[in-house]
């Protein structure tokens, strides 16, 4: 399958998933033409086995197809769902409040003060019109363009809240209008009852409440607040004049709520966006207009960081994977920078152009567009494939920002000076990486010293731990399996690539060594096909430093590898905290949890060993004397525990046993599922300013845990 034809769903944003590690079978084909040859009998194949799936059986039966997975991310995806049909009656102008309510039992509410879903009977299918809605695919009110009245709409056309129905264990939907209130039930997907009038009401609009399946969400059916929080956050940026109002209710006694409400629009979420950040210039770019069926809105802020941080929307659904309409801004803005640098006198005729990349680092920017039936690549409408959106883009953009850069002089000299610093660091840092990174060392004729390498030559098979410490290292290369695990250990922490540019990081060894046993090469050179390790897994100490130098590495991944990261081949390697033994029995634990579990399991055993021979001298007395040197050993009811903070402490065998071997081990498989979050966060825990990274400290400081100190 060719990567850009991948769902967002597979590629991005909790941002960390866990995964146990574990082999694939071989499952061997029936039904070939080589099962003839062999003999073997093949399986009936006739008209009777042509099945048909009616109604949301074909949802129940595959719900990646419509959700993107039944993980985490899928499950956020039904309530996106149910709440784009909300701001959809926002964007028509006919509701300018929604609320969202986290209930006990993990259900969910939404409701809005638009028009209501209509009940009458419909014509053609002889139910009422939210039956119909809740119960059929395709079916809806956003197909008949400006005569439905959605001219602009976000949602799945017809198949989201039909979807979450199918996806819910229970789904109750109220509707509001016309003087009267309506209200019908549903389980995974069926109605109970026909759609009923049980009262009459002044108020107008739809009110659903929805409790997702455990069956198919097997990972969980609890949303999080704070996702709820971020997401909704940007969606009321984007439709300014709208209040949301978000509620966590779950708890008896405890209710917690956020209002969201803003004017400012795209302006507003730029000002937010770079809230933790240095701004170059005061004034923030801002253009909205009207061109044809295209109304677009873009606002941009230059700061001193060296990473673009771009949120493109089409009818308030973001574009994680751009789009036409990115394109037309991209082009708009090279072409306006470079024509404003040349007759300003800031590019001499001798000059090269500003690149794309030139005028682009430390851009914070969101566009947003709206558009009447978008045409998206992908189901989950990750990127924009519309070409009659680009044009409009660009001559809005071009023209609007030609004459800021004209009314606001000072604004316009502080984001050449940016850009064209730019393009002379970027040249340093291509000399650099020339000079560094030799086509030999790619090719792997000078890797670095460092690198215990493997001796299979088969990127898939070849994994790459990056160890801390000669220690760790040291352990890990004789603890390997030779033939596909390759061992790179670091010499204390890595440079923070925050707050550094290319032509400095390649400077840093550590980083250098990284580099070159990757073999991909990195910046514009960047090719994923060299790379020569298919896993790569981040081995640290479970401890402060441990924790810090897994931080920065994920940084450097994320802002110079993304690839790497989306396409599945960064690991967290996960070590046990304690061992616990009794005795030759010996068992190791991930977690304080696990580890009392197993000193209660011991403890017991010495009861009953007590008990069946009395007078004997006790084993915990011997045990108090193991490893009494190591302040990390204590004995509790005869059972020494020990508590790993490095690496170093395990000998190769047990570090192979429970961390390396990929029969037994556990590892996290890092995913980007919220790209927006992870870059603020990023921004606030490894970039310069102080104060943003304290707030966020003393924020969240009460949900740490497994705090070494």
């Amino acid at each position: 399958m060719d990567w850009n034809s991948w769902p967002i769903w597979a590629k991005l944003l909790p941002f960390f998933m866990v995964k146990k590690d574990k082999k694939l079978a071989s499952v061997p084909l029936s039904g070939t033409s080589a099962g003839k040859k062999s003999g073997k009998v093949l399986s009936a194949y006739g008209a009777e086995q042509i099945a048909v799936l009616e109604g949301l059986e074909p949802v129940r039966k595959r719900p990646g197809m419509y959700i993107g997975s039944t993980g985490l991310e899928g499950l956020f995806h039904l309530l996106r769902e149910v709440a784009d049909n909300s701001f959809d009656e926002a964007m028509a102008g006919h509701a300018d409040e929604i609320v969202i309510t986290l209930l006990p039992g993990d259900r969910v509410s939404v409701s809005d003060n638009g028009r209501g879903i209509p009940v009458e009977t419909h014509k053609q299918y002889k139910v009422s019109a939210l039956e119909l809605v809740m119960t059929k695919l395709h079916a809806g009110g956003k197909f008949g363009g400006e005569d439905s009245g959605y001219k602009i709409s976000g949602g799945l056309h017809g198949v989201g809240v039909s979807v979450v129905n199918a996806l819910s264990e229970e789904l109750e939907v109220t509707v509001e209008r016309d003087g009267g209130m309506w209200k019908q039930e549903y389980v995974r997907g069926k109605p109970k009852k026909p759609v009923k009038k049980v009262g009459t009401s002044k108020r107008h609009g739809t009110t659903l409440v929805f409790k997702p399946d455990a069956t198919i969400f097997t990972e969980g059916t609890s949303f999080e607040y704070q996702h709820v929080l971020d997401h909704y956050r940007q969606q009321c940026y984007l439709t300014k004049g709208v209040k949301l109002v978000a509620i966590d209710a779950r708890e008896e006694g405890r209710r917690d709520a956020y209002a969201f409400y803003f004017e400012g629009g795209v302006e507003s979420y730029v000002r937010h966006l770079n809230h933790s950040k240095q701004p170059k210039h005061e004034t923030i770019f801002f253009v909205e207009k009207q061109v044809d069926k295209s109304e677009v809105s873009v606002a941009l802020q230059y700061t001193d960081e060296y990473q673009e941080a771009l949120y493109a929307f089409t009818n308030n659904i973001i574009n994680p994977e751009g789009g036409t309409h990115v394109q037309g801004f991209r082009t708009a803005l090279t072409r306006v920078l470079n024509s404003y640098a040349r007759t300003k006198g800031y590019l001499k005729e001798k000059d090269d152009n500003l690149s794309g990349d030139d005028v682009r680092e430390g851009l914070t920017c969101v566009i947003s567009i709206r558009y009447p039936e978008p045409q998206f690549e992908g189901q989950t409408k990750g990127k924009l494939g519309t070409p009659e959106v680009r044009g409009a883009v660009e001559s809005v953009m071009g023209e609007a920002f030609a004459a800021y850069l004209e009314e606001h002089p000072k604004d316009g000299e502080a984001i050449i000076g940016k850009c064209v610093l730019a393009q002379r660091a970027r040249a340093a840092a291509r000399a650099a990486r020339d000079t560094v990174l030799r086509k030999g060392a790619l090719e792997g004729l000078t890797l670095p010293g460092k690198l215990a390498d493997c001796s299979n030559r088969d990127p898939h098979m070849c994994e790459l731990f990056i160890v801390e410490g000669d220690s760790a290292g040291g352990s890990a290369k004789m603890g390997r399996d030779r033939d596909i695990q390759a061992i790179l250990p670091l010499r204390g922490k890595i440079l923070n690539v925050e707050r550094a540019r290319l032509d400095k990081m390649l400077a840093n060894n550590e980083i250098k060594n990284l580099v070159i046993a990757l073999g991909t090469n990195i910046g514009e050179m960047f090719d994923l096909s060299k790379l020569r390790y298919h896993k790569v897994v981040i081995m640290t100490d479970a401890d402060v430093d441990g924790a810090h130098i897994r931080t920065l590495l994920l940084t450097l991944f994320y802002r110079y590898f993304p690839e790497l990261i989306l396409r599945g081949h960064i690991y967290i390697a996960q070590p046990p905290l304690f061992r616990v033994a009794k005795g030759k029995n010996v068992k190791y634990a991930y977690s304080d949890a696990e580890r009392d579990v197993f000193v209660e399991e011991f403890v017991k055993m010495k009861e009953d060993k007590d008990k069946a021979k009395k007078g004997k001298a006790s084993e915990a007395e011997e045990e108090e004397v193991i490893d009494a040197e190591e302040e990390v050993v204590k004995t509790v009811g005869g059972v020494a525990i020990q508590r790993y903070k490095g690496l170093g402490e395990m000998n190769p065998s047990q570090l192979w046993e429970t961390t390396m071997d990929p029969n037994a081990r556990v590892m996290k498989l890092v995913k980007i599922e919220d790209a927006q979050k992870a870059d603020e966060v990023f921004d606030i825990l490894m970039g310069s300013e102080v104060a943003p990274r304290k707030k966020f400290i003393q924020t969240n400081a009460k949900h740490v845990k497994n705090l070494d100190v």
